[in-house]
């Protein structure tokens, strides 16, 4: 019954906070940084204006965007080349998840000397890095989905096998977070969706984890109370700031609370996110009442104090129900069929990486491979358990 508790790092959150980014960098001592962000955002006129911005500090910043979703271990090998090559001192990460993730790992292997997938997330593997001059990360989401600013760790995909890998250090939390509302105003529908059911998948399965950890309990609690009251307002009005921020706290409480564990959720999602660059937050709502049924015996309890909380009706059913209509007012798809061809597909491979994935050993509920290979087909046919 020993565990270990971690919590987040600074966060500034507010309108505009992201006109405080050069006292950021003061704060951190950062003067060379390295700009990270993917090769969608660059363009975009709010990254140019923060750009600009940054260039009446750093005269000579240096920008790493070569990279899209669902990053590969060779972008962050040519960001630590372009790091090393500019004598940079600390990143500044600004985007989705993966550019958020791919900015922690370029600050993180710029001082070792093992490949990448050598800290995978599994056992004491994160021991085995140097963890003396890490330079120091400033985080800022585009997106309320991944909480990938208050964690430690980075999904990259080994291109040589198609797996999606866990990075882990707890030296890779960023230093300081910045949560401002307005980078997330012209995220488009779509998006707001998925990216709010990643979140709403983070702090659901860290709630259902089964260790030991009460703080990150309450944490996921109120954010999943955060997405109930926010997530469709943000995805019917752009412009609700309110509802913005509500929903980049809750992503960021979902990162905080999911040290407790994760589940089958994530175990699903990762290979088809690795296989088919499939969005993760589509993937995680997708799976998500599938895996709740399938969990059922082992999480009802926690799902009514769930209900308690949210003020529905105490019983699991009320809670699939309103996972469902949610999904339906989000225009999710009901079924992995509706993404993907799903004629063909090798479920004995996906159903094995899925067992393999470190997000399994968080399942409420004892699963096998030949478990996860009937849920996969369960998400198929559409049908619940």
């Amino acid at each position: 019954m020993n565990f270990q508790w971690n919590f987040p790092t600074i966060v500034w959150i507010g309108e505009n906070r992201v006109k405080e980014l050069i006292e950021a960098c003061e704060q951190l001592k950062i003067t060379k940084p390295l700009f990270v962000t993917d090769k969608d955002l660059i363009n975009l006129s709010f990254v140019k204006k923060i750009i600009l911005n940054c260039t009446k500090k750093f005269k000579d910043l240096n920008i790493f965007s070569n990279f899209t979703g669902n990053p590969f271990g060779e972008n962050i090998e040519e960001g630590v080349k372009e790091f090393k090559k500019n004598n940079c001192d600390g990143v500044i990460a600004i985007g989705g998840g993966s550019a958020l993730d791919v900015g922690k790992a370029i600050a993180f292997m710029t001082v070792q000397n093992r490949p990448i997938w050598d800290f995978e997330d599994i056992g004491d593997n994160w021991k085995r890095a140097n963890d003396t001059n890490i330079s120091p990360i400033i985080a800022i989401p585009t997106t309320a989905g991944t909480g990938s600013e208050t964690g430690r760790a980075s999904a990259i995909i080994n291109r040589h096998n198609g797996i999606k890998k866990i990075i882990f250090h707890p030296k890779i939390l960023p230093s300081i977070v910045i949560l401002d509302p307005m980078l997330t105003i012209e995220l488009p529908p779509n998006l707001t969706a998925a990216t709010g059911m990643d979140a709403l998948a983070h702090n659901l399965e860290a709630f259902c984890a089964p260790n030991f950890h009460p703080m990150a309990d309450g944490i996921a609690l109120e954010g999943i109370r955060l997405i109930k009251s926010s997530l469709l307002k943000a995805f019917n009005d752009g412009k609700d700031i309110e509802a913005r921020q509500n929903l980049l706290a809750a992503s960021s409480m979902g990162s905080t609370a999911f040290q407790k564990g994760l589940g089958a959720i994530h175990s699903l999602s990762h290979p088809i996110n690795a296989q088919f660059d499939i969005h993760h937050g589509l993937s995680n709502a997708i799976f998500m009442p599938y895996v709740l049924t399938f969990n059922k015996s082992s999480i009802e309890k926690k799902i009514i104090s769930i209900c308690d909380y949210l003020e529905l009706e105490k019983n699991f059913e009320s809670f699939l129900s309103w996972i469902l209509d949610l999904r339906i007012k989000l225009n999710i798809p009901n079924k992995l069929s509706e993404v993907i061809d799903c004629t063909n597909l090798n479920l004995d491979k996906l159903s094995l990486m899925a067992f393999e994935d470190p997000s399994t050993s968080g399942n409420p509920k004892k699963i096998s491979k030949d478990d996860l290979r009937q849920i996969y087909e369960h998400s198929i046919s559409g049908d619940l358990f």
